[in-house]
């Protein structure tokens, strides 16, 4: 047969592939030399709870762990190149060992760096990522998930930034006494701050000041708003989805990613089924979306991927771990997103926020560290020492028995004198 004639063929062969096949093949190409960066994974949560953060233990092997969403070889066929590791400890360690908790998330990161060199590369900048991404390793990062891992001091949060910690969330499912969380959205907690308090105010302009990126999932919707008319630079929403497809107050709504969209902010979407649909199932095109929905919205420029992996109990048929990540892609392709998009989603609009944060940094190199303390009266918890704090400061806010209790005996002292 004449060599134009088997070209022909061929073509005509290749346009009768199934759909799915064709993007699945551009998906694994863009993806060899534009890997994901995820904005949040929970695999840190489960090495504790499973293993109690021991890496040595043989079961503990992350090239041979099978009952999590995450493990090293599923990362390689998902081309995962970059993941935001989730510090996180549950809001019940607020007023007690939080940090401390934090400080063994943050520990065990570094130890699976140190532990599988040859995959993972501890970084700390885009630089970072972008060497990583040469190197063919999975660039981590760190993000502390939850105010409350701070204990309201100015001094942890640097302190976390010099450990290598690149986002903060502001709250996770519960209040601080700074910042306003998304069950107040839902009832269940009551509004305290406005969003902000003027302490979270400085909270927000320290993150700033340091580089180290504002994460919005979990706020309500006024602390939204209030930090992003606020911040310097970009935010992100390292794992929310779209509230005008599933009313969940854990998502974003219009008026908010248009915000999004005027402060160059990015919203990486969640795959937890109950964000996606608010049910119990979804499937990979319920994902793809919410992610049609922010670039509708918000532009292209706005999406991101922010599974939620391992942090999460029911996952969309099709995007069961994280080997599943080009499949998504290639539903994307399939529904016309050119590759610009395709990669500006999968890394390009996350390099390009972290790089306006650090930019952001540099403006702000002359400005001194912000020192006002919170005030002692707004602290909670009853194992605080005062230290530092001026005689009268007042004490740790008490629960209400023991204000009850406090109470009862002024008034008696006042009864019987």
């Amino acid at each position: 047969m004449p060599g134009g004639s088997v070209l022909a063929l061929a073509l005509a062969l290749r346009l009768l592939l199934p759909c799915t096949e064709h993007h699945r093949e551009e998906a694994e190409r863009i993806m060899t030399t534009t890997p994901v960066i995820d904005g949040h994974n929970d695999l840190p949560w489960q090495l504790l709870t499973r293993f109690n953060n021991q890496l040595g233990l043989p079961e503990a092997n992350l090239m041979l762990l099978n009952d999590t969403h995450t493990n090293i070889p599923k990362l390689h066929r998902g081309h995962v190149g970059g993941q935001f590791w989730s510090a996180y400890v549950p809001c019940d360690t607020q007023d007690k060992d939080a940090v401390k908790r934090t400080l063994e998330q943050i520990d065990v990161v570094h130890r699976m760096c140190e532990r599988y060199p040859e995959i993972f590369a501890c970084v700390v900048d885009s630089a970072g990522i972008q060497q990583a991404f040469q190197s063919k390793k999975v660039a981590s990062l760190i993000g502390v998930e939850g105010g409350h891992s701070i204990d309201s001091s100015l001094g942890v949060l640097r302190t976390f930034y010099r450990l290598g910690v690149r986002y903060m969330t502001l709250t996770h499912s519960c209040n601080t006494p700074w910042a306003d969380n998304w069950l107040v959205d839902t009832g269940d907690e009551p509004p305290l701050h406005h969003g902000l308090s003027p302490f979270g105010k400085t909270v927000v302009e320290e993150m700033n000041r340091l580089g180290m990126i504002v994460d919005l999932a979990h706020v309500s919707m006024e602390t939204m708003k209030v930090v992003l008319r606020l911040s310097k630079a970009p935010v992100i929403f390292s794992h929310s989805s779209a509230y005008s497809l599933c009313p969940h107050h854990r998502n974003v709504p219009d008026d908010v990613l248009r915000m999004v969209a005027s402060t160059g902010s990015l919203v990486m979407v969640n795959f937890y089924n109950a964000y996606v649909t608010c049910g119990d199932t979804a499937t990979l095109a319920d994902v793809a979306d919410h992610m049609d929905h922010v670039k509708k919205v918000a532009g292209a420029q706005s999406v991101g991927f922010g599974g939620d992996y391992d942090g999460v109990t029911e996952l969309p048929a099709g995007l069961e771990d994280v080997s599943t990540y080009p499949m998504l892609v290639a539903e994307l392709l399939a529904r016309n997103w050119t590759e610009t998009e395709v990669k500006g989603a999968l890394a390009e609009n996350l390099l390009r926020v972290f790089r306006k944060v650090e930019e952001v940094k540099m403006t702000l190199q002359g400005m001194a560290a912000r020192e006002t303390p919170i005030a002692f009266e707004e602290l909670e918890g009853t194992c605080r020492t005062r230290y530092g704090y001026a005689k009268g400061a007042g004490t740790a806010r008490l629960p209400p028995a023991a204000l009850a209790l406090a109470l009862a005996l002024v008034l008696l002292h006042s009864l019987l004198s």
